[in-house]
């Protein structure tokens, strides 16, 4: 006797599309890992595999610029003066 194999409902479906498409969305993009300006720091950037485009960077440029700085120091980002 065969076993009868359950009828996947409408939304069954969807659910497994949906995570399809992340899947297909996730292996994209890879991570690379640099080394930063300065000795024991690290740059995190997401990669589009297929343009070679940044998606994602941490620490963002912008950071790396104000760190580059002689006057730059833990919580120098933020003015206090008000």
């Amino acid at each position: 006797m065969k076993a009868e194999t359950p009828l996947q409902s409408g939304a069954d479906d969807e659910t497994n599309s949906r995570a399809a498409a992340d899947a297909e969305r996730q292996a994209r993009y890879r991570l690379v890992i640099e080394q930063g300006p300065r000795a024991g720091s690290f740059v995190y950037k997401t990669l589009d595999r297929e343009t070679g485009e940044v998606v994602r960077q941490l620490p963002s440029e912008e950071v790396l610029r104000l760190r580059e700085r002689n006057d730059y120091g833990a919580g120098a980002v933020i003015d206090t003066t008000a």
